[in-house]
């Protein structure tokens, strides 16, 4: 959940580290520190909370000369936020310097080996194992004392390493955690993310796991853990940089929200042609697709939300039965898979630990995997059988919005090529359902140009001490979001619940005053979440509303009411989440919370 940044070349080191790190912030700001050779020695700079207190300790980079160095952003696992836990770490000597992405599973007994070596710790991080093990190793060649390490530690991790002895090269390895290589006539790179580098080169490595790159100003090796050395070929990233820019927007998040109606376009418009549902990379012929028999949609946070509406979505048109999974708990609970059963990972980031490790589950297991990521080249998009990419483009809040969507849509697209294909749904019917998806653009603009109103609603619950969000079916998993959404940014406890369930113990949290969010866009469903409004109101809840136009049969119920435009009732989700999007941002902006780097969180869950 780290951010790793190291550049090797003909500049000065320093401030594009910091430049790096800066695009990757969001994935951890407990602290950060850089490693730079000066010519002589490896000087570290590092110190707890944001990148701005390492920018000011090092004038941006000035104090710290040098044409080879790495950096690193922490989200803590192994030791609490302070100067001696954040990386880079040394060795003892301070001739190897190392920052690290990911767990080291078997940190402890490795210690314990070192420490009757005689080795002395400074920090408690399972960092500092992999510098002194590099030291216990190295005999002068440092690719053997890195395949040497790999053999012995466990876990995920993404490493940048420099020896003093090697004052040209800069060294990296991975195994389960992110990290891309980058080349250019200033130099060579390495970073957790794409964005951190895209400002210097657009050609871009990926590296696989256990796999081992050399770098110096002017070249560039792979290595397997067993030192052969590997042939790969640059990838060129199309997106221009100012995608994970600001733009003029006081927070990523806002920007990303606005973005949303082009993220749907742009996931869905390839993948409608001539009338039709084509999804050319879901490489299922429409044998194996009507011999399905089962669908498990594994996923996390947010994207297990989207999973969520993907599973009333999928059994409501396609009728194939699915069942929605938390990886973590996929992962754990033997499940049990049979040969026609297609399970469907979903992940922005393409990194998600938990996620990866169902994938590969399932995958041992015989069954056939397919990857709804945004992150083109991410692990997920690589072991997955197929991968179906929603085209969101980097999203840098932790908080996602229009990852989210994109997830969405793909989801709708599956469901109804798979309807199509299994003869569930008329021609006419996909025809509409298409025209329904194809105006969801207009409509969330819609909804996002009128979101002074949502702000005026969110300054009155500033305050909030609980909010509860309730709703059945496909409301249910919106209210789910809507939850997440306020209390990842906000601080404010906030629950979701299926509205039927009030009555089973959670209405006793009602009192007086407490603002519950109705959401009731599914027509079916509407009277019966309308008496739970009723409930709650007569147990004091001062309720929020948000409702098809034309329910205005709500408004003798609830106290303020929130109208999304009408729509096919399975595509929903995809408006009734704006205003609580919104809700979410203004009642963090209100607060003074930092909404695009909430505490505690990190953008990519890469370790357990």
């Amino acid at each position: 959940m780290c951010g790793i940044v190291g550049y090797v070349g003909k500049q000065q080191a320093a401030p594009i580290i910091l430049d790096g790190l800066s695009k990757l912030e969001y994935r951890g700001y407990d602290s950060a520190g850089m490693a730079v050779f000066d010519g002589k020695y490896i000087q570290i700079q590092k110190s707890v909370g944001r990148l701005k207190v390492l920018e000011e300790l090092t004038h941006d980079g000035r104090t710290m000369p040098g044409v080879l160095g790495i950096g690193h952003t922490r989200w803590a696992t192994h030791g609490a936020p302070s100067d001696v836990n954040s990386h880079p770490h040394y060795n003892e000597e301070e001739t190897i310097a190392v920052v690290h992405n990911g767990i080291i599973e078997n940190y402890i007994p490795l210690k314990n080996k070192l420490l009757k070596k005689g080795y002395t710790f400074l920090s408690e991080t399972d960092t500092e194992v992999v510098a002194h093990l590099l030291d216990y190793y190295y005999k002068g060649n440092p690719l053997e004392a890195i395949t040497k390490v790999l053999h012995r530690v466990e876990g995920s991790y993404a490493l940048g390493i420099l020896f003093a002895d090697h004052p040209d090269t800069l060294y990296a390895v991975r195994k389960d955690s992110p990290l891309i290589v980058g080349k250019s006539d200033e130099g060579c790179f390495i970073a957790s993310d794409v964005p951190a580098i895209l400002k210097y080169t657009r050609n871009v490595y990926y590296v696989e796991n256990q796999e081992v790159a050399c770098m110096t100003a002017d070249s560039l090796h792979f290595y397997s853990v067993d030192e052969e050395e590997l042939e790969k070929e640059a990838v060129t990233i199309e997106w221009d940089a100012s995608a994970a820019e600001k733009g003029g927007y006081e927070h990523f998040m806002l920007k990303e929200m606005h973005e949303q109606s082009k993220t749907v376009t742009d996931t869905m418009s390839p993948r409608i042609k001539d009338g039709k549902i084509v999804i050319e990379e879901l490489g299922l012929t429409d044998e194996e697709i009507c011999n399905m028999s089962r669908i498990y949609m594994v996923a996390c946070g947010s994207a297990y939300h989207a999973a969520m509406t993907g599973k009333y979505v999928m059994e409501g048109i396609a009728r194939i039965p699915v069942e929605v999974d938390l990886a973590s708990e996929f992962r754990y609970r033997d499940p049990i898979l049979d040969d026609n059963s297609l399970v469907i990972v979903v992940s922005q980031s393409g990194e998600t630990a938990d996620t990866l490790a169902a994938l590969r589950e399932a995958q041992k297991r015989g069954c056939r995997v397919l990857g709804i990521v945004n992150v083109v080249g991410s692990s997920i998009a690589r072991e997955a059988d197929n991968v179906m990419y929603t085209w969101a483009g980097p999203e840098i809040a932790v908080a996602t919005t229009k990852a989210y969507s994109a997830q969405l849509i793909a989801l709708y697209l599956l469901s109804l090529k798979f309807a199509d294909v299994r003869g569930k749904i008329t021609k006419e019917e996909l025809t509409d359902y298409m025209e329904d998806l194809k105006r969801l653009p207009q409509q969330i603009e819609l909804l996002m140009n009128n979101k002074e109103r949502i702000q005026r609603f969110a300054n009155r619950y500033i305050a909030a001490k609980d909010i509860f969000f309730i709703g059945r079916g496909i409301d249910y998993a919106i209210s789910l979001e809507a939850s997440l959404k306020l209390k990842e940014i906000s601080y404010i406890h906030s629950e979701a619940y299926a509205a039927g369930e009030l009555k089973h113990g959670t209405i006793s949290l009602i009192e007086d005053g407490t603002l519950v969010a109705a959401v009731s866009t599914q027509p079916a469903l509407y009277k019966k979440t309308l008496s739970n409004i009723v409930e709650v109101k007569s147990r004091g809840a001062f309720v929020l509303a948000v409702t098809t136009v034309g329910n205005t049969e709500i408004e003798k119920a609830a106290d303020y009411v929130i109208y999304i435009p009408e729509t096919n009732p399975f595509f929903t989700d995809s408006l009734a989440i704006i205003p609580l999007q919104l809700f979410a941002y203004y009642v963090s902006v209100g607060k003074g919370c930092d909404v695009d780097k909430p505490r505690n969180l990190a953008k990519s869950v890469t370790v357990e």
